[in-house]
């Protein structure tokens, strides 16, 4: 299978590494030409546009940032694609942005996936990133062995648009955890706790989560990690607040939205 990949910043870089060194023929298309410099000496070819990666692909990964690079550099790519192939759409964006380019895409017989991926770049180079799928099972089960090579575990959900939604839900429980977690270390500190020696045992016992490691890995506020990725954490709850509707209920949704308030975003 020939790939494609555009999108090489600190997540898609050791994703798109990991495709090329498990063998797969890849092509690289890029804006910014010096991103392209990490992969000189590997067998990945470059592309002069991301139509013409498209032509060259069976299969292409997007990495981009929002839903306007999805929609604008996807619609190029779908131009060079050939009946047959697939897009598979790496970014978090909202549902829809995927379903309608599946949409498009269908006229042409090509396949659209939506995989957002959650881990970072540390979990790609090590290939243990969390992708979630959504689209047709047979398009997934063509692409899962590239997937796969960044991958694990790779879950397929349902749909175009599942696997955004899955992505926002997680989101959405991360942020909420994150204010549960400052919350309650701010409130040993009222009872007059050790702070520090409280997020180590929190950390070991039934209360112990992802979230949790990071509050106290931040000094156990929220200041850092609103520095660092409030901005994308405000824009998934805001999103999935789109798709689920203003009045449907949860608790997570709440407490995600006092999480954001206390990052003061």
């Amino acid at each position: 299978m020939r790939v494609g990949f555009i999108g090489l910043g600190s997540q898609g870089a050791p994703m798109a590494r990991r495709i090329v060194e498990a063998g797969f023929e890849t092509t690289l298309w890029a804006r910014r030409p010096e991103t392209l410099a990490p992969f000189d000496g590997t067998p990945a070819r470059t592309a002069g546009s991301a139509a013409a990666l498209g032509a060259a692909a069976d299969l292409v990964c997007l990495c981009v940032v929002d839903d306007d690079d999805v929609r604008g550099v996807g619609e190029q790519v779908l131009a060079g694609l050939r009946p047959g192939g697939c897009l598979v759409v790496h970014s978090t964006v909202h549902p829809d942005t995927c379903r309608r380019l599946a949409e498009r895409a269908a006229a042409r017989q090509v396949a659209v996936l939506d995989a957002p991926v959650s881990g970072g770049g540390r979990a790609a180079e090590r290939g243990t990133l969390l992708v979630m799928v959504g689209g047709e099972e047979t398009a997934y089960d063509t692409c899962r062995p590239v997937l796969a090579t960044y991958g694990d575990p790779v879950v397929h959900l349902g749909p175009t648009g599942s696997g955004q939604i899955a992505k926002l839900l997680n989101n959405l429980l991360f942020t909420a955890q994150l204010g549960l977690a400052a919350d309650t270390l701010a409130l040993g500190d009222r009872l007059g706790l050790d702070r520090d020696g409280l997020g180590r045992m929190l950390a070991r016992g039934s209360s112990a989560s992802f979230a949790l490691e990071r509050v106290v890995d931040a000094g156990g506020t929220l200041d850092r990690i609103a520095a660092h990725a409030g901005g994308l954490l405000a824009k998934d709850v805001r999103l999935l607040t789109e798709v689920a509707g203003p009045d449907a209920p949860g608790a997570a949704r709440d407490a995600a939205r006092a999480a954001l308030s206390a990052m003061g975003l």
